[in-house]
C-alpha cells in the first residue's frame, strides 16, 4: 500500500545546523501517527517539510503517488499539497467569520460555491459550532476558537492534516472534550493525520502509531506496545513512566491520577 505521507532520508538544515538528520517515515492512508519529542527535536521542522514550507536539503518527501520535493528541490507548492493543518496558534484570520474561516481555502481550491455553503454547514454543525457561523473569532471563546481551526482543516477534506500541538495551552476538561471530537472526526472521516505533540497521554487518546524524535531524528517508531516492550532512549522511558503513572491504560484522554 502506498503511503499518505512519507519522507525518505530527509535533512533540513538551517545554516549549520541540522533540524532534520535522514528522517525516514511514512503514515499509511487512513493512520493517525503521534509525533513525540522534547522541544527542539525537530517535529515542527518536520512538518513544515511535508507541508513544503521549508525544503530539505537532501531526501524525499512522498504525498501519495506524487513527489513533493526531492533533493533541494520543490516539485509541490504548499497550496498543491493537498494538506489542512491546525497551527499551535491557531492563525486564524480576525478579519473573517467562523464562515469565512472555512470557506476561504475551499474557495481557493476552486470548490463550486454551493458545494461550499453545504460543507461548511455540515462543518459547523460537526464540530459543535451552529449558531456561530456570523461571528468572528475575537467574539468567541477559546474551545470555540479550537474548534474553528480544526473545522477550517477538516472541511478541505484533505488527503491528510497536521496538527502541531494545537491543545498544548488549554485546559484539562476543554483538552478532553478536544480529543474525544477530534477522535471521532478522524475515524469518521479515515482521516490521515500527523499530531505534534509532548504529551504521551495526549497522543494515546487519538493515535495508534507513535514516532518519537529526539536531536532531528526518529528514534523508535511503533504501536504503544513497541514502545513499552522496549524504549529506545530514557526519554522514550520518561514519556511511558508518565503515561503509567498518572493514567490508566485503556481510559486516554482520562483524568491524571495515580494507578494503584
Amino acid at each position: 500500500m502506498t503511503a499518505a505521507v512519507a519522507l525518505e532520508g530527509v535533512t533540513l538544515a538551517y545554516g549549520d545546523r541540522k533540524a532534520l538528520d535522514e528522517v525516514t517515515l511514512s503514515v499509511a492512508p487512513g493512520e493517525v501517527l503521534a509525533l513525540l519529542g522534547p522541544s527542539a527535536s525537530g517535529k515542527t521542522s518536520l512538518l513544515r517539510a511535508v507541508l513544503g514550507l521549508a525544503v530539505p536539503t537532501s531526501g524525499t518527501v512522498r504525498l501519495g503517488e506524487e513527489v513533493a520535493t526531492r533533493d533541494g528541490c520543490l516539485l509541490l507548492r504548499p497550496e498543491e499539497r493537498g494538506l489542512g493543518v491546525v497551527f499551535q496558534d491557531l492563525a486564524l484570520w480576525p478579519h473573517l467569520t467562523v464562515e469565512g474561516n472555512l470557506g476561504f481555502g475551499l474557495a481557493a481550491r476552486g470548490v463550486p460555491r454551493r458545494e461550499a455553503v453545504g460543507r461548511i454547514a455540515a462543518m459547523v454543525r460537526r464540530v459543535g459550532l451552529a449558531g456561530t457561523e456570523r461571528r468572528h473569532p475575537g467574539d468567541l471563546s477559546g474551545g470555540q476558537r479550537q474548534r474553528v481551526a480544526i473545522a477550517r482543516a477538516l472541511v478541505l477534506e484533505p488527503r491528510a492534516v497536521l496538527l502541531d500541538e494545537p491543545l498544548a495551552s488549554i485546559d484539562v476538561d476543554l483538552r478532553r472534550d478536544l480529543l474525544a471530537l477530534l477522535r471521532e472526526l478522524f475515524a469518521e472521516g479515515g482521516t490521515t493525520a500527523v499530531h505534534v505533540t509532548h504529551d504521551l497521554r495526549e497522543a494515546v487518546a487519538v493515535a495508534s502509531c507513535f514516532a518519537v524524535m529526539e536531536e532531528g531524528r526518529i528514534v523508535q517508531q511503533g504501536a504503544l506496545d513497541d514502545l513499552r516492550r522496549a524504549p529506545a532512549t530514557p526519554f522514550v522511558g520518561s514519556l511511558l513512566d508518565d503515561l503509567e503513572g498518572r493514567m490508566p491504560v485503556g481510559e486516554p484522554g482520562g483524568e491524571p491520577r495515580r494507578v494503584p
